[in-house]
């Protein structure tokens, strides 16, 4: 059994390779296509790769609401013995609002184009996120699921907004224009640990990838 007064292990994997980017339509809840036969296979490594190492003794599998976070995560849970017990749309992407489903050419010219860093309380479309709102989301997520699963190991199936999100929150990192910028990998496992007496997190991995020597990895 889990101590409640212990640890809570937080791991972040990144969906596989998907039919989402900045060509087609928007990838929110009703664009996202899901993932490409690529991305399956990405997270059938993974799943082979949980189930022969024990890399990590999960408790909870949750994943956002997104089709390929989803898949994923239907994917790699018999690799971690468990089914997936929780949609979290506050573990998806930026919210993208009206523009979900939108075709990437036609958004400039429905809703302008703008650089969300650059304008951090700008929603990406209305209805959406701001840059600002959606690492205030990213932020009190984590803090909820560190309170309701205490001592325990979370998989989290989500994306690599998500990530960096956390990177930067949980390290501190100031003005991203001013930093190196982090890209992880389709099915990469970042792993984070909360200390409740400290109320600290601590980085214990980032980006863990082995599972996919030999596979062609693409980003998207």
């Amino acid at each position: 059994m889990p101590d409640p007064t212990g640890p809570m292990h937080l791991v972040l994997v990144r969906h596989g390779d998907a039919h989402a980017g900045f060509h087609g339509p928007i990838a929110g809840p009703k664009g996202c296509q899901g993932l490409t036969p690529l991305g399956r296979r990405q997270a059938e490594a993974l799943r082979e790769h949980l189930a022969t190492t024990g890399r990590v003794q999960a408790d909870v599998l949750i994943a956002s609401v997104l089709p390929r976070a989803i898949e994923t995560a239907e994917i790699i849970a018999p690799g971690l013995g468990l089914e997936l017990s929780e949609r979290d749309c506050d573990l998806c992407e930026v919210h993208t609002g009206e523009a979900d489903g939108v075709d990437w050419s036609l958004y400039n010219e429905r809703f302008g184009s703008f650089d969300m860093e650059a304008e951090p309380d700008r929603p990406f479309a209305p209805g959406g996120d701001s840059w600002n709102g959606f690492h205030d989301r990213v932020s009190r997520t984590f803090e909820r699921l560190a309170r309701e699963h205490a001592g325990q190991t979370v998989v989290v199936a989500c994306h690599a907004g998500v990530i960096m999100a956390s990177m930067r929150l949980l390290l501190g990192i100031g003005d991203p224009a001013t930093s190196a910028h982090l890209r992880p990998t389709n099915t990469g496992l970042t792993e984070w640990e909360h200390d409740p007496v400290a109320g600290r997190w601590l980085l214990r991995s980032y980006n863990e990838a082995d599972h996919l020597i030999g596979l062609d990895v693409v980003d998207g």
